[in-house]
């Protein structure tokens, strides 16, 4: 199989330019599915740390870059919401956010919120034992003690012990940020959750310091306030 990919056909999410060049890096085997961006993509198209594939392998090999706290080994790895990549020598951490257009954008953190990850709740399942085990918008499922968690709650997880270290409900009056469809990027807050009937998708309406709007309940994660920095516009600030 190939390793490239034709950039006019990356999915909407990938920051890279569609008609500067014919291809661009395939993303391998890993979490987000078909949206992970691979890593190499990240670092020599959006942040320019590296000019070409090779130098990004020795960025890797050397430990020079972590993801959600672990070194890494394949430039491909994909890369998607909501993941921490560290850059230790540079004393450099961000977190990749959805940016306005729904393109993966990269949060600039201090080095303490490097240390957790927030995942969306997609499901919970039992599992042995009796436990629950909570199932993640990338792929991953975490296993925990405490049935109190929802579909659509989302949770920040230590990348060193996995415990989750903080829990936001989804539920009118949650902060939240659209990451898919044209109001990806937006954040504000839940004033309605539409229930549909059958099979058809619930709705949400979000309310932003500009105005609202209405999605998918699929397209928004709950979020907390420090995930949007200070100087945030949020709705029902200065009232």
């Amino acid at each position: 199989m190939t390793n490239h990919q034709k950039r006019l056909s990356v999915p909407k999410s990938w920051p890279v330019e569609r008609k500067t060049e014919t291809f661009t890096a395939k993303a391998g085997a890993g979490p987000h599915g078909e949206s992970g961006v691979p890593l190499v993509v990240v670092l020599r198209d959006v942040l320019g740390y590296v000019d070409d594939a090779s130098e990004a392998q020795y960025a890797v090999n050397t430990d020079g870059v972590l993801v959600n706290g672990d070194s890494v080994g394949d430039v491909n790895r994909p890369i998607g919401m909501f993941d921490i990549l560290a850059f230790p020598e540079r004393d450099e951490y961000y977190r990749v956010f959805p940016d306005e257009g729904g393109r993966l954008g990269l949060t600039p953190i201090d080095a303490d919120a490097a240390d957790s990850k927030l995942s969306k709740v997609t499901d919970k399942t039992t599992v042995a034992g009796g436990r629950t085990q909570l199932n993640l918008h990338d792929g991953g499922n975490l296993v925990v003690e405490d049935d109190v968690y929802s579909g659509n709650d989302s949770v920040v997880v230590d990348n060193e012990t996995s415990d989750v270290v903080a829990h936001f409900e989804y539920e009118e009056g949650a902060l939240v940020t659209a990451v898919a469809g044209q109001h990806a990027g937006d954040v504000g807050r839940v004033e309605e959750i539409e229930v549909q009937p059958g099979s058809a998708d619930n709705t949400v309406r979000v309310t932003t310091a500009d105005g609202g709007f209405e999605t998918v309940e699929d397209y928004v994660v709950v979020i907390d306030e420090n995930f949007v920095g200070d100087d945030a516009d949020l709705p029902g600030d200065g009232e």
